[in-house]
């Protein structure tokens, strides 16, 4: 589903994908899962770098990543600069990630800053979030029928069209 998604949004000529992989909440799994999945997310960002290559993709990542144990952060590193020179789709994974900890975690960072409260305004406050710089999204597509956003995104989505479709994430494909 990655590599299909994330190349097709690359051909159809969208400027940012952000795909949820892995929550703050997550931590709360069993300890195997866990190790099983980063074990897995190590081994993708390895195999797809050429396919990230060939599509003229950036790879990046939003979340705590400072938290990630230091092999995954390597191996994080190591496509973020494979993938910096790329000039087409930026592809965000969102990892150790939560939308109200991005919130708390930017409004720490603006307060640290030492930014008067007054000088605060939203345009200023999206400067301090994971996602700065970046569009906000047009799109959030939710799969497999869930009627929520999962704490995804909360601050970027507040004007985008929603989408929930049936299909687990696993199936969801080009067609969907």
């Amino acid at each position: 589903s990655v590599r299909e998604i994330t190349t097709e949004c690359a051909c159809m000529g969208v400027r940012s994908l952000t795909l949820y992989a892995f929550s703050v909440e997550n931590w709360k799994r069993p300890r195997a899962e866990i190790n099983t999945l980063m074990l897995l997310l190590k081994r993708y960002i390895r195999l797809e770098l050429s396919t990230l290559h060939r599509n003229n993709i950036r790879f990046r990542v939003i979340g705590r990543v400072e938290e990630l144990a230091p092999d995954v952060r390597r191996e994080l590193d190591l496509g973020i600069a494979k993938t910096e020179r790329n000039t087409g789709m930026l592809f965000n994974i969102a990892l150790n990630y939560g939308g109200r900890t991005e919130i708390v975690d930017a409004a720490r960072c603006a307060m640290a800053s030492g930014l008067p409260p007054d000088a605060l305004d939203e345009r200023t406050f999206a400067n301090f979030l994971y996602t700065a710089g970046q569009p906000d999204p047009d799109l959030l597509i939710r799969t497999s029928g869930e009627m929520r956003v999962s704490n995804f995104l909360l601050w970027q989505i507040a004007y985008a069209e929603i989408w929930v479709t049936e299909t687990l994430w696993p199936d969801f494909r080009r067609g969907d």
